[in-house]
């Protein structure tokens, strides 16, 4: 299981959603994460699936690890889907225990919540996936760049975002290792009730939370020893600009979230 968490991983690739501007992927991702919301009804949820379908196919990232994504949140969305189950109205189609009702609306409901779930993680995936940490800092910082009006560290909280979302697959890594090693040493951490689980977890908390503050100390003097101040005065060595595949991303996902307006004045909502 923790192999198969890719958050924060960086896919290297020379496909199209690679060389857009990264300013203009963290911007659209997050217009798309809302529209999903936004979605009420399956054509419009379906048109936002589409839309997904065609940036993950012009990725040029494999289908397996958009798969292993969705493997590492399957049972957030198995169980958010089973507990919308029971949320519907009309008539009952089965009665549990006399009185957890699934009606044909709880079905629709679960399906739906489900599907626009795996689509947040997917979506999130393509970022991280087509964006180095270097661009996903220097895209946060131009983005928040307004905020230093109000006197607010916009460089130092882009690096903090960055870095932490760098480290995630470091820190899974380092628990793989650490559980291989007890393993190695007798420990037995898969069998048993859920406390005694719980406890097996102790000899492998304990040791990465000592190497997450060895890591973080060793990053920290690295960073001071390098003369690092914060973002004043600081040059960047690839400067950001826009292209013409740029233009047309943008306004490929604005006629898009258009039609998903449309689609929920046309037709009735879902939830």
């Amino acid at each position: 299981m923790v192999r198969d968490v890719t958050l924060g991983q960086y896919f290297p690739a020379k496909s199209v959603i690679h060389r857009l501007d990264p300013r203009v992927k963290v911007i659209l991702t997050f217009l798309f994460i809302v529209f999903v919301f936004v979605a009420q009804n399956f054509a419009a949820l379906l048109l936002m699936i589409a839309l997904e379908v065609c940036v993950m196919a012009s990725s040029g990232v494999p289908v397996k690890q958009y798969f292993k994504s969705l493997k590492a949140v399957l049972f957030i969305v198995i169980f958010t889907g089973i507990l919308n189950l029971f949320y519907g109205s009309g008539e009952p189609l089965v009665t549990l225990f006399g009185f957890m009702q699934i009606t044909w609306n709880g079905i629709q409901n679960a399906i739906f919540i489900a599907i626009r779930i795996m689509s947040l993680i997917l979506f999130s995936a393509v970022l991280t996936f087509t964006t180095t940490p270097t661009e996903l800092t220097d895209a946060l910082e131009r983005i928040m760049k307004p905020l230093k009006v109000l006197h607010v560290r916009v460089h130092e909280i882009a690096m903090m975002m960055t870095i932490a979302l760098r480290f995630v697959p470091t820190l899974l890594e380092e628990t793989d290792k650490i559980m291989s090693a007890q393993k190695a040493r007798g420990a037995d951490l898969e069998s048993g009730g859920l406390m005694q689980r719980i406890k097996a977890l102790i000899p492998i908390l304990i040791p990465l939370f000592v190497s997450s503050f060895r890591r973080a100390y060793d990053l920290a003097m690295a960073m001071e020893c390098r003369c690092y101040h914060g973002g004043e005065g600081r040059t960047k060595m690839k400067q950001l600009h826009m292209a013409a595949r740029d233009g047309w991303a943008v306004a490929i996902s604005v006629a898009v979230c258009a039609l998903v307006i449309v689609l929920n004045v046309l037709m009735p909502a879902i939830l």
